[in-house]
């Protein structure tokens, strides 16, 4: 009987520890998929042409000043994210208190820049496939 008891009370703890494992790699994997640098919501060219109807949503194209000069969104302002002053000049030009509709051409850089600033403490929306997306839907 002392065979089985400890034979029993060995696969008790080989379970706990195989749930406790399965817990552990459960939130680290949860964790793991949260988006770096902050929250922000990429959005479909229809969603974001209705955010940017709002008055209160600040366009911005972090693209080059070359790029914005040959065609941009109307209302957009421009302010490059590869420059190494973004986050500093987002900050002087932004109101952290209205949220902020961004692109790039094609989605790439946006992210980078969202990141950036929503881990400043700004509510952003990404145009999902930049401008070239923007300009295939007829916008």
């Amino acid at each position: 009987m002392n065979l089985n008891t400890s034979l029993t009370s060995t696969n008790m703890n080989n379970l706990m520890k195989a749930f406790l494992t399965g817990i552990c790699l459960f939130f680290s994997t949860l964790f793991s998929c949260q988006q770096k640098g902050g929250e922000f919501k990429s959005v479909s060219a229809d969603e974001f042409a209705a955010l940017i109807a709002d008055p209160e949503v600040q366009r911005l194209d972090v693209r080059t000043v070359a790029e914005y000069s040959e065609e941009h969104i109307p209302g957009s302002i421009n302010i490059n994210v590869l420059d190494e002053h973004f986050a500093a000049v987002a900050d002087s030009i932004l109101q952290k208190d209205k949220p902020v509709a961004l692109y790039c051409r094609s989605g790439k850089r946006s992210k980078k820049a969202a990141s950036i600033l929503t881990k400043n403490g700004y509510k952003v929306f990404d145009l999902d496939k930049g401008f070239i997306g923007w300009k295939e839907v007829g916008k």
